[in-house]
């Protein structure tokens, strides 16, 4: 007799957006970042657009902990919370200001297209949607982040120590811990799942997959709204 077994919702995921994903590894932005040839000024770019994304993405941090279904989920939700306004944060403020920036200039920054769409998208969803959808917007940020580190640490670190660091954060175990953590919720939450509260949270994966690869794209190209006027 042979036994069916049934690959957690989080592996199927990640199975059908593995082109999404698998584009993110081969991008150069990240591939500059691995072998430290990445232009600073490009990266000065992005971690002033993830400051202000990060700042969206505590916000639906707190959303989550609001909603969580128990007291231990609802206690994680909180310390991301501040682990992402303290910690987090903090790389992003110091990287800047080694780049040549100043913690004022993050004050300053207008929100790029791209982050501007992708925040709406997720505190839209924290905002609107289930519980399970909302873990399978955020998700895509936790996890992927942690393979990009995880991959790029394999192949050895760049010289220039801003890189250096940026991946060592990304790629440590305790940020792998944090993905598996949000894997595992996701799974909980989607057991039983009906067909289309389902196809709610297969699509707030794929689009927030979709935002991961855009956001690197966005940096890369230093995306801007068109000018208007003289």
């Amino acid at each position: 007799m042979s036994i069916i077994t049934t690959a957690p919702v989080s592996e199927s995921l990640r199975a059908r957006a593995s082109d999404i994903w698998n584009a993110q590894h081969e991008h150069p932005f990240v591939r500059g970042i691995g072998d430290g040839t990445l232009d600073p000024d490009r990266f000065a770019f992005w971690l002033r657009q993830d400051y202000l994304y990060l700042i969206d993405y505590a916000r639906v941090f707190a959303m989550a902990a609001a909603r969580s279904p128990n007291l231990a989920t609802m206690t994680r939700f909180s310390r991301l919370l501040y682990e992402t306004l303290e910690t987090e944060m903090e790389l992003h403020r110091a990287l800047v200001v080694e780049l040549g920036g100043t913690v004022e200039e993050l004050g300053r920054e207008e929100k790029a297209p791209t982050t501007q769409g992708y925040t709406d998208f997720l505190l839209r969803t924290a905002s609107t949607g289930d519980f399970a959808e909302l873990i399978g917007a955020l998700l895509p940020c936790m996890w992927g982040y942690s393979e990009v580190g995880q991959v790029l640490e394999g192949r050895g670190l760049p010289d220039d120590p801003r890189y250096a660091r940026w991946i060592a954060s990304y790629g440590s175990p305790e940020f792998a811990e944090l993905a598996t953590w949000c894997r595992e919720l996701l799974d909980t939450h989607t057991q039983g799942l009906g067909g289309e509260a389902m196809g709610r949270v297969t699509q707030a994966f794929l689009t927030s997959s979709r935002y991961e690869l855009a956001f690197w794209e966005m940096g890369w190209h230093g995306e801007r709204w068109p000018r208007t006027g003289g």
